[in-house]
């Protein structure tokens, strides 16, 4: 019996969407990544986030009062914290079960429903009357953004052109700094003339008709969920298509909740090519998570920066956008196989190791700038590979779990607690400039697992996410 055609990225007839082209599907995508992290910036910027109060201050005295949501909730700077990073607590527990989701239920609404939720939580956090519910709406506009971050990076890798895969993802996670940047001038602007309230309340308008989109487009298949179709019969196909249109079509002998997440995760444990990425992506994240948060006040600390939050931001952003961008483009020149991306990231990142490492060492500010904007466009450059390898190693049906558990990882054991351990080993030494050097260092540790994996886990020629994990264990290098 024949199996169900296949054309770019979805069915051929009346199953794939009208609109649907790849290109589309990738400017789409980087518009809600944009919103995503125009959002994060907007909430760290200071025309929103705003300053404290003067502390025992009342309300009848003549005293300042603070700004933004500092200001109006009067929050420590302990529970402004928190609420910075609240959004993750959402985002990591959900992501998991949305990518679990999307092998039985249709992924383009499980993006739907994430969304709508985003729309609702950042609206909520213009309604907000305090820190805890604020609080609960950032934790809410996680569980929004789960569902998008689990799926978008599987989709583009099945939409885009074999020889510009890399590419097609970097250009994606290039909206990563873009969004936080522009993110600090729209808080910044609007919060400083319509009030902090409205800069979340025009977020959720932005968002509102993607989430809407979600919901009233035909679905475009993810392609582990198309191998299963093309093992139906074209007329069984047709019939659950139209019966069933949020649920995707599975092999009429396979129970609707075979497979636990559990499983799914303990199969991806055995993946020791994406294990090893994940590893080495942990380690790197943890270095730029601390980067984030400390860079400005160890510039100030051991250059005397006036302006370090523009220089630490401006190297930052062009650093990252260049760098992203021709980080694809090269993997994409010298063939994405699973040894070119973990040569890529290896070398890249040993690279860009020794440029924040010599910039740390200068003690000329314009040697630092320079150095340190070289080590970042290296460092930046793997933001696409890391990303492709991930999904390249994995099978089809768990890439948007691959992706989820990815994010989990490099969050719980990365970024979030490199800046307290980084700050407790800093109020040790009372060295900003040791402190940064031995924290760089680091980067030589996730290049060192990297290389790893280009001499034990990777095969020449293996260009697409096509090989399942058992199959991806059992290849040795040439």
């Amino acid at each position: 019996m024949a199996g169900t055609q296949l054309d770019d990225g979805g069915l051929r007839g009346h199953h794939q969407p009208s609109w649907f082209t790849p290109r589309r599907l990738l400017v789409l995508f980087c518009w809600i990544n944009l919103l995503n992290y125009l959002d994060r910036g907007t909430i760290a910027s200071n025309g929103v986030n705003g300053v404290p109060g003067d502390a025992g201050c009342r309300k009848d005295e003549t005293c300042y009062h603070g700004s933004g949501i500092q200001g109006d909730f009067g929050l420590t700077y302990f529970q402004d914290g928190i609420l910075s990073s609240a959004f993750m607590v959402g985002l990591l527990v959900a992501s998991p079960f949305f990518a679990h989701l999307s092998k039985k239920l249709n992924p383009f609404r499980l993006i739907g429903v994430g969304l709508s939720v985003w729309v609702l939580a950042t609206a909520g956090c213009g309604f907000s009357v305090g820190f805890w519910s604020i609080t609960f709406s950032r934790m809410l506009v996680g569980v929004g953004e789960a569902s998008f971050v689990s799926l978008a990076a599987p989709y583009i890798l099945d939409v885009a052109p074999p020889s510009q895969s890399s590419s097609w993802i970097s250009i994606f996670y290039m909206f990563i700094p873009v969004g936080v940047a522009l993110g600090y001038v729209y808080g910044g602007v609007v919060g400083g003339t319509l009030g902090w309230r409205a800069a979340f309340w025009i977020e959720s308008l932005l968002m509102l008709p993607l989430a809407i989109f979600g919901f009233v487009s035909d679905r475009v298949y993810l392609k582990g969920n198309l191998e299963k179709l093309q093992a139906i019969p074209q007329s069984d196909a047709e019939d659950q298509h139209s019966h069933t249109e949020d649920v995707v079509p599975s092999d009429p002998h396979e129970s609707l909740v075979s497979g636990s997440i559990l499983t799914d995760i303990k199969e991806l444990a055995y993946c020791q090519p994406y294990v090893t990425n994940v590893v080495g992506y942990i380690v790197y994240n943890f270095v730029l998570g601390a980067y984030a948060y400390w860079g400005p006040k160890a510039g100030l600390a051991i250059f005397q920066m006036g302006n370090a939050d523009e220089i630490f931001g401006g190297v930052t952003i062009l650093s990252g956008i260049v760098g992203t961008i021709c980080g694809g483009l090269f993997l994409d020149y010298i063939g994405a196989s699973l040894r070119n991306s973990f040569k890529l990231l290896a070398v890249a990142t040993a690279v860009g190791a020794t440029g924040c490492f010599l910039a740390f060492l200068s003690h000329s500010l314009t040697a630092f700038i320079l150095l340190f904007a070289v080590g970042e466009f290296f460092l930046f450059s793997t933001q696409g590979p890391v990303n492709s390898l991930s999904l390249m190693s994995v099978n089809p049906s768990l890439q948007a779990l691959a992706m989820a558990m990815s994010t989990v990882c490099i969050h719980v054991f990365g970024d979030v607690p490199s800046a307290p351990l980084v700050g407790f080993f800093q109020d040790w030494v009372q060295n900003w400039r040791l402190t940064c050097l031995i924290l760089t260092s680091i980067f030589y540790l996730a290049a060192a697992i990297w290389a790893v994996g280009m001499f034990f886990f990777a095969v020449d020629g293996e260009t697409t996410g096509t090989k399942n994990s058992s199959e991806a264990r059992l290849l040795t290098s040439e």
